[in-house]
């Protein structure tokens, strides 16, 4: 009966790609808890002080039964009016959020045009979709000018979609918003931006590389809570109008449990932190300059520039030794591999984080020199 999937993780092992479950060990350089607020004071008294006000751990059922509680629609409320939108809807994941942006806004006869190392949420949202999707070049912001003339030469007729994210989770780079908008302009378009990986670290008060074009009648922005903030879930910001048709249309809200009552809380305490706390994001900013002078210093690669520094390594074996090799020496690196980046880039995914200081930074830096060397 179970012949298949053997023989499946047998080719995946075969490949180097065959995944495991591991517990926390070493210092962490692979989380996305970037500000440091998951396992925070701060954090932890937010959720004492809701639950002595009596706020529940669980919903008991969607939001449009008897799941929708204050705590949910308080934390809309201030989501929206932090990054500058109309509206927020909160979800239980950024994923299902993307999710249903993708299966449930662009209509048939529409196209999305999305960055061809957009989130895999997004390929997933859109094949459920109705609309026609293509991929362009990364961050080659003419590819989607030109595939949207392509498309309207074609006989196209329906409203494009422009789908990116602000800081690519695996490469730590960022598109020329200020130019994928002048095409949008052009075009009628919608934008989609996923702000994950920024929100809370970068723009004004955290809010985001997308934070100039917020409140746009044509921009949808997406802030997962589980990175930066600390917490879980996700926002989609956006027109009034477009939340509420997700509402009524968007299965991946319609039909879930409702997000946790006591989550929902505990995050507005961190978006409160994210706002009215800079200095975090500053202690974070400084730390990514100097670990990109490090890396570039001692392992002669040129640093992202953000606080998700990937080290190209290519084969997917070489990748996973290389992070066995600096797991060994006490640094939590792991190794990422196809398909969750494109074949014969495997890399390690260096995440920095407020978990780790200067020293520590240096210490990485040079472990990593050491076995680079080793391996050339």
């Amino acid at each position: 009966m179970h012949e298949i999937y053997t023989a499946d993780l047998k080719a995946l092992a075969d490949r180097g790609r065959l995944r495991s479950l591991r517990g926390r060990s070493g210092i962490d350089f692979a989380s996305n808890d970037y500000l440091g607020l998951a396992d925070s004071a701060e954090l932890r008294q937010a959720a004492v002080d809701a639950l002595g006000r009596g706020v529940p751990v669980g919903a008991g059922g969607s939001r449009l039964l008897r799941g929708n509680h204050p705590e949910h629609e308080a934390l809309e409320r201030e989501a929206a009016a932090y990054f500058g939108a109309e509206s927020a809807l909160y979800f239980g994941a950024g994923y299902v959020a993307n999710f249903a942006i993708f299966s449930t806004l662009p209509q048939r006869g529409d196209l999305v045009v999305h960055d061809e190392l957009i989130h895999a949420s997004v390929h997933e949202g859109v094949r459920r979709g109705r609309a026609e999707a293509v991929g362009v070049a990364h961050n080659d912001i003419d590819a989607f000018d030109a595939a949207i003339s392509k498309w309207r030469a074609d006989g196209g007729k329906g409203r494009p979609w422009l789908a990116v994210e602000s800081l690519y989770s695996m490469d730590g780079d960022s598109p020329n918003l200020a130019e994928l908008f002048a095409v949008a302009d052009r075009h009628d378009a919608m934008v989609v931006i996923d702000e994950a990986h920024a929100t809370g670290v970068l723009g004004p008060q955290g809010r985001g590389l997308a934070a100039p074009f917020e409140g746009r009648h044509n921009v949808i922005t997406l802030h997962t809570c589980g990175k930066a903030l600390g917490t879980s879930g996700g926002f989609i910001l956006a027109p009034k109008i477009l939340r509420d048709f997700l509402v009524n249309r968007a299965r991946p809200f319609i039909f879930a449990t409702a997000p946790s009552p006591l989550t929902a809380a505990v995050t507005r305490a961190a978006l409160a932190i994210s706002r009215d706390n800079p200095e975090r994001r500053g202690r974070l900013a400084s730390l990514v300059g100097f670990a990109g002078n490090e890396l570039r210093r001692r392992c002669k690669i040129e640093p992202s520039g953000s606080q998700i520094l990937p080290v190209i390594v290519g084969s997917d074996p070489a990748a996973v030794a290389l992070a066995a090799s600096l797991q060994r020496r006490g640094f939590d690196v792991r190794a990422i591999r196809p398909p969750t980046v494109p074949e014969g880039t495997a890399r390690l995914r260096i995440a920095l984080t407020l978990h780790v200081d200067e020293a520590i930074v240096t210490n990485l830096f040079a472990a990593l020199a050491e076995d680079l060397r080793a391996a050339a």
